[in-house]
């Protein structure tokens, strides 16, 4: 044992926080104001003594051979002969103090991914009027057992994250959470047999772990199967019932579907399946959340029934006013989701931090804040509401120039009034969106001096101020559809690219990665698209000449009749324009990206689809 000096008698956790503690007890005032649980302060032993390193002990003894010749050459040959301390330290090891000392601990990785993956993803309400997220993980989490497949869906999305964050060093994450991976799909598998517990709490959680370890993992396991475990849930949500709104973890189950569901069919192109009102009938939290799903299930259905129209319908006087009426449909929509931000209430509204200036070497996409205004939020799930409102305003406004695209052709759709309106409402909506990212990404948190965050939504566990990777997840599909808009600059566009590759990088929600290298441009290339679509299989007026005409007989010296050879020429010309939109979507994506692209644009593999 050795004296260290006069150490700092502060509490666990401002000695963490590194900042200057009051020393107030039972709990300090620090933990008090930051509504933190103060740990409470080390006993004076352990604050004075500490545990010698043979580093220490050899350097204590040639101390002592200086100040004792006599004993220099005893010292010499016991500290050449063996690395064990001399009979001075032995007589110390046996006293009361020897006993008092704590060795190191080794905590395992999974335990440090458990809690990594806790104070980063689940989100803790402190508000009434706030939601958490994945709060019900909790409870769920304490009554499975640990070999349960609810505790390896876990276990992956920890390991995952954290090997993310943290690189692999002396832990192979990856192929650990890929384990976990593999087990949890193949005990879900086993649960989804049982009728017993194929319709419980902990399988549609699991489901929806599985979903997110897509996202943090994106390439690694291929092709990129968020979707498909997405659809999975809402299956497992329809075979549950309305009885599964009765508990509270119920109904969380069921909202955080139905976010899932918004994404993916705004993303798809695919209309929500049992319809808008199956999804919102008794199933509202939040009125003012809830009526902005409500609107967004609406552009869901809308956006699939327009791609519907587009692909079959022929360009007649009828065809056009229907066209005409799912315009007004969209412009409809947007000013619903116009009046619901004017209606929140006050505590729903961002607030304006500061104003970012330029960026003074010209690369965007290295700055924490886009030049402009800076927004601040009472609440990360608020700021998520939000923004989901802001992307279904950018579709509605694509949807609208399609259908006046599709309308006034061969006229150049920018010369409509539809057009002018469109691009100032999304340009709006893309500066509102890039003023919410560095909330987000953590930028507020270093000029706490600006703001209150007394009030602020907690996580489950860790740092509060630190940069959170749920904040990440949150912020990736409103920057993606950000970026996808033609009417973003060329300044934006460079810095959204640059925060979803933060967002991998740093935050380890690795999809945001394949976001960043698409080339997907909206809604030009969904214009371009709708020709595509119609024109190898146009609409007839007359079906029985049609008919006849594809059955006769092949014209002289040819394998095919003059009407199937006209469909030949414009089926393979259609392939030719499909493969080079779609690549140039995809970019430098990959294959991932490629599907992603594919999904967004609703092409498919040569079909009507």
């Amino acid at each position: 044992m050795v004296y260290c000096g006069k150490p700092s008698r502060g509490c666990q956790m401002c000695r963490m926080r590194r900042i200057k503690c009051d020393e107030t007890k039972p709990a300090c005032n620090q933990c008090a104001k930051s509504r933190r649980q103060c740990p409470g302060y080390k006993d004076e032993f352990d604050l004075v003594f500490r545990n010698e390193t043979k580093a220490t002990e050899r350097r204590a003894r040639k101390i002592n051979k200086k100040g004792a010749p006599s004993a220099a050459k005893q010292e010499d040959s016991s500290s050449t002969s063996s690395e064990e301390p001399s009979p001075t330290f032995r007589r110390a090891a046996s006293s009361p103090f020897e006993l008092a000392v704590i060795p190191a601990i080794q905590i395992p990785p999974e335990t440090q991914a458990s809690c990594h993956f806790v104070s980063n993803f689940i989100l803790l309400p402190r508000q009434d009027s706030a939601r958490g997220f994945m709060d019900y993980l909790i409870p769920l989490m304490n009554s499975q057992s640990a070999a349960s497949y609810l505790q390896h869906a876990f276990n992956a999305c920890a390991l995952a994250s954290l090997g993310n964050r943290v690189g692999v060093g002396g832990v192979d994450f990856p192929d650990r959470a890929f384990g976990e991976y593999c087990r949890a799909l193949s005990a879900t598998n086993i649960a989804l047999r049982d009728p017993k517990t194929s319709t419980s709490d902990a399988v549609l959680a699991t489901v929806l772990l599985l979903s997110m370890f897509e996202n943090i993992t994106a390439k690694q396991v291929g092709d990129f199967a968020w979707g498909s475990h997405v659809e999975g849930a809402i299956q497992l949500v329809r075979a549950r019932g309305r009885k599964q709104l009765k508990t509270k973890t119920g109904l969380q189950l069921f909202i955080a579907v139905r976010t899932q569901l918004i994404i993916y069919t705004l993303s798809s192109g695919k209309a929500p399946v049992m319809g808008v009102d199956w999804w919102l009938h008794e199933a509202v939290f939040d009125k003012h959340a809830a009526a902005c799903q409500r609107l967004n299930l609406l552009t869901s259905e809308l956006r699939a029934e327009v791609t519907r129209v587009m692909t079959t319908a022929a360009r007649t006087l009828e065809n056009v006013d229907i066209i005409t009426t799912l315009m007004r449909r969209a412009q409809q929509l947007d000013r619903e989701l116009a009046d619901w931000m004017e209606a929140l209430p006050e505590h729903w509204y961002p607030k304006t931090l500061c104003w970012q200036g330029e960026v003074t070497d010209g690369d965007y996409s290295r700055a924490e804040a886009f030049p402009g205004r800076v927004d601040i939020y009472n609440d990360l799930w608020i700021s998520s509401v939000w923004n989901l409102a802001r992307t279904a305003r950018l579709i509605l406004m694509s949807i609208a120039v399609r259908c006046a695209a599709w309308a006034c052709s061969p006229v150049d759709y920018r010369t409509t009034p539809e057009y002018a309106t469109a691009a100032q409402i999304a340009a709006d909506n893309i500066t509102d969106i890039l003023a919410s990212a560095p909330y987000h990404l953590g930028w507020h948190t270093k000029r706490r001096h600006l703001f209150n965050s007394s009030d602020l939504s907690g996580f489950a566990c860790g740092e509060d101020e630190g940069i959170k990777g749920l904040a990440g997840y949150f912020l990736t599909w409103p920057l993606a559809c950000a970026m996808s808009q033609d009417y973003l600059t060329d300044a934006q566009r460079q810095w959204v690219k640059g925060r979803l590759k933060y967002i991998g990088d740093e935050l380890g929600v690795r999809y945001a990665h394949i976001l960043a290298l698409l080339q997907v441009r909206l809604p030009s290339m969904l214009i371009r698209r709708d020709g595509l679509m119609a024109q190898p299989y146009p609409m007839a007026n007359d079906f029985g000449k049609l008919l006849s005409a594809r059955q006769a007989a092949p014209t002289s010296g040819y394998a095919l009749n003059p009407l199937q050879q006209r469909e030949a020429m414009q089926r393979q010309e259609f392939e030719q324009a499909r493969t080079e939109l779609l690549a140039k979507a995809t970019g430098t994506a990959g294959e991932s990206g490629r599907s992603v692209a594919k999904k967004w644009l609703a092409l498919g593999t040569g079909s009507k689809k």
